[in-house]
């Protein structure tokens, strides 16, 4: 892969901030900008590079913020655009860059221009910004979309025709065929590119372009086919064109500003698109997210395609682990140790990381939160039989012994938080062998990574790569292996002198080639 040290994208760790959950200032038990800003200290010494921070725009919070009803403004909860220029000015003084969430698939129903859409008549101008259709001939839905939510992705408003909504009820889909959503976006990219912000992470950028006809999809259980197929409503050609005129926006502000892509593709070949040269710079890399962990020939060859296809465009390859809409891995995984030792495998990985707020604290999923303090609308939307992803959303403990783990100085949390005492920031600030500290020191080496990845000889279920002078040694087998020759500066797990035991890694320094 051709290395460009001018941009900062392309090697870059980044951190995200779901915000709800990451540190409350005013005392509410909600994370807000002002509890962000003053954990910002945090984040500079684990040593990321930017922070990701999910949607604080305006919004009824059906759906935690991605239901947005003004994208120019700051929700009440979170804060004010005084307090959003303050963060980034902070952050931008610790060397932090930052990126914020832009959603364009869908808006809130509490949008003016859906409002104005159900005021409106029928072929008014007014609906032709979302996608209102006539009922089927049997008076139903005008096909068989499913929502990723569960359930039809399709509501009938009072005089007769649907809505399209493949999220909730509460998010309807804009038509991107219409000239005034178009211009709205760049519009509101302009906003926040005028403010400062150093990029964007676009929400559902799959999903923008219809196929023509709205023809059904023909099978049941659509979701389970995201990013395995490419489905009538998800990964259509069209999504690139608008991808294409944002790039020229991006490249019209000084500071090498970025936008990475939250797009499922049925192949790495079909991701890569996303990020073309003259497209998006990123594109998050979820086959390594859902990749089999019990095989790891499978795990290195998702790898390899993943790389082969993001260089056939001049792309950096983007991996994540966990983030804000799936289990997190030490949980995923099954043990703290396996998760700690796929963080080492990724952190050496070419290309960018993303850490999801609590990885470096190696934090599980919160399983067991009762029923009547789950707000996420895949729980509701699926009746209570789908527990949703508000167990990955649980808010941060930062110090061991305080109220809510000082998320707030009130005590208070929007989720319940377990007895993390052992987890908390400052507990493993002070313990030499935390996960936190294993973070901060693969941030620390990360740094001087460059080079392509150069896999070596290993036994049945080790992943060994080298990159440059660097040696990374996954055990993804049940059995302890030899440590190959070399100074061991990072270890995530147990190790002695002579083996590495299963569910670990390490990272080998080497001086000289060919001295392991």
């Amino acid at each position: 892969m051709p290395e460009y040290p001018d941009k900062w994208w392309r090697n870059a760790v980044i951190y995200e901030v779901y915000v709800r959950s990451f540190a409350d200032g005013n005392g509410d038990g909600i994370g807000d900008l002002i509890g962000l800003r003053e954990r910002l200290p945090h984040l500079a010494d684990l040593g990321v590079d930017a922070i990701w921070l999910t949607p604080f725009f305006r919004s009824p919070m059906v759906d935690g913020g991605y239901d947005v009803s003004d994208y120019r403004d700051v929700d009440p909860s979170f804060g004010t655009l005084a307090d959003f220029d303050a963060m980034l000015a902070a952050a931008h003084g610790l060397g932090l860059r930052v990126i914020i969430d832009v959603v364009p698939n869908h808006t809130s129903s509490a949008h003016p221009w859906f409002a104005q859409a159900l005021q409106a008549l029928p072929d008014d101008p007014a609906r032709a910004r979302y996608h209102f259709r006539p009922p089927a001939p049997d008076g139903g839905p005008p096909n068989d979309w499913e929502s990723v939510f569960g359930g039809p992705a399709w509501t009938q408003v009072a005089d007769g025709e649907w809505y399209l909504h493949l999220f909730d009820p509460a998010q309807p889909d804009l038509n991107w065929d219409n000239a005034d959503v178009r211009s709205e976006f760049e519009s509101v990219l302009r906003f926040w590119l005028d403010r400062g912000v150093d990029g964007f992470r676009i929400d559902v950028a799959h999903g923008m372009v219809k196929a023509d006809g709205y023809p059904h999809a023909g099978t049941s259980g659509q979701i389970g086919l995201l990013g395995r197929r490419v489905l009538p409503y998800f990964d259509q050609d069209g999504v690139h064109e608008i991808h294409r005129a944002w790039r020229k926006i991006l490249d019209s502000y000084p500071g090498d500003r970025m936008a990475v892509a939250e797009a499922w593709a049925s192949s790495p070949q079909r991701l890569a698109r996303y990020t073309a040269p003259d497209e998006l710079h990123q594109a998050f890399n979820f086959e390594f997210l859902q990749a089999d962990w019990a095989d790891p020939a499978a795990v290195r060859a998702g790898i390899d395609s993943c790389i082969h296809a993001a260089e056939s465009v001049g792309a950096p390859t983007t991996w994540v682990l966990s983030n804000h809409d799936v289990r997190r891995h030490p949980t995923r995984l099954g043990s703290l140790a396996r998760a700690n030792a796929a963080a080492l495998l990724m952190l050496a990985l070419p290309g960018s990381a993303y850490v999801y707020q609590g990885d470096e604290l190696g934090l599980p999923e919160v399983l067991d939160l009762p029923a009547d303090a789950r707000q996420d609308p895949v729980w509701f939307r699926s009746g209570g039989t789908d527990p949703g992803r508000d167990g990955c959303r649980v808010p941060l403990p930062w110090t061991a012994a305080a109220p809510a783990h000082g998320f707030s100085a009130t005590g208070e949390a929007w989720l319940p938080q377990p007895d993390w005492s052992g987890l908390a920031a400052d507990a493993q600030a002070a313990d030499p062998g935390s996960t936190l500290q294993l973070y901060r020191a693969a941030l620390r080496l990360r740094r001087g990574l460059r080079g392509p990845l150069r896999w070596n000889d290993s036994p049945a279920g080790v992943l060994d790569f080298n990159r440059g002078d660097l040696r990374c040694v996954v055990n993804l087998s049940g059995d302890p292996v030899p440590l190959p020759a070399g100074e061991v500066v990072l270890a995530g797990g147990t190790i002695d002198r002579d083996t590495l035991p299963p569910n670990a890694a390490v990272w080998i320094f080497a001086r000289t080639a060919g001295s392991f």
